[in-house]
């Protein structure tokens, strides 16, 4: 299955999840509020969503004067993808990282760390540009938002059915009897984390995709190259402000973490990150 169509069978699955739920909680007016609200709320964090993370991060931009190499590759990268220049930003830590943000092509911002910069050699920080144009370039951004629309609606009718639950066990049914308090408690644990699920498996599938897409305007071993001193480097300099919240943008996780921890991360394996690339640069 390509990772354009897993991501389709992922949204639609938060989609009937949705639906699920908001029957079992309000009926089809339920849902559609919930629903709406949290268009609502996540229309305005995609909107100015490049704003908010560039400030949460004290993200500056880089005159071309004081890295023209660095310039050079996103200009060489953007050319050949077709895409307008972005805009480039240095975030001042040492934790080497990187990520793009921007509702669109036109919009985009590309941030690289210092640490980043220190690490990686114009080859490997080729490998990272290109992923994170390849980000831009397929909207991922606004796929993202998309998930976190439908995931927020679902945590929402989720409390509307613990309240329900405190305040009277459950809406009625057509027949006047009340919802079974038993399975709209289950409901209101299960589907959220269902969601969160779901949500970071799409977050997981746009970064292979992203992969992809960086492979085919660099080499893939750039990438690959860098992934592995990334994920070194974070190890030994972790980046201490990174947000949950944010944790999706960047190229690798900035959040330590192992075991049933990595359940819940929002990026693959950077091993088999680096295999895929291998086996993309071999089939050349």
């Amino acid at each position: 299955m390509t990772n354009f169509l897993k991501t389709v069978v992922l949204l639609t699955a938060l989609t009937l999840l949705l639906m699920f739920l908001g029957q079992a909680v309000g009926g089809q007016r339920g849902m559609i509020y919930a629903f709406i609200f949290a268009c609502v709320m996540n229309l305005g964090a995609y909107w100015f969503s490049d704003k908010i993370v560039l400030a949460i991060y004290r993200a500056q931009p880089i005159p071309e004067s004081e890295a023209p190499a660095l310039y050079q590759i996103v200009q060489r990268l953007t050319e050949k993808a077709g895409m307008p220049m972005p805009k480039i930003y240095r975030i001042p830590t040492e934790a080497p990282n990187a990520f793009a943000t921007g509702r669109s092509p036109r919009h985009a911002v590309v941030a690289v760390t210092q640490g980043i910069l220190n690490l990686l050699n114009e080859e490997e920080l080729e490998g990272v540009l290109g992923h994170e144009l390849s980000h831009v370039r397929h909207r991922d951004i606004l796929i993202a938002s998309i998930a976190a629309t439908i995931a927020g609606a679902i945590n929402m009718l989720s409390s509307m059915a613990r309240w329900a639950l405190v305040f009277g066990g459950g809406r009625r049914d057509s027949r006047g009897g009340s919802a079974n308090p038993f399975v709209l408690l289950i409901m209101a644990i299960v589907v959220p984390i269902a969601a969160l699920l779901i949500q970071l498996a799409v977050s997981r599938s746009r970064e292979y995709h992203a992969d992809e897409g960086g492979a085919k305007l660099a080499n893939p071993l750039y990438l690959a190259s860098a992934l592995r001193k990334l994920e070194a480097g974070t190890r030994r300099i972790p980046m201490l402000e990174a947000s949950p919240t944010t944790a999706h943008l960047f190229i690798v996780n900035p959040l330590s973490g192992s075991g049933l921890v990595k359940l819940f991360s929002t990026h693959p394996p950077v091993e088999e990150r680096i295999a895929r690339l291998e086996r993309m640069s071999r089939s050349r």
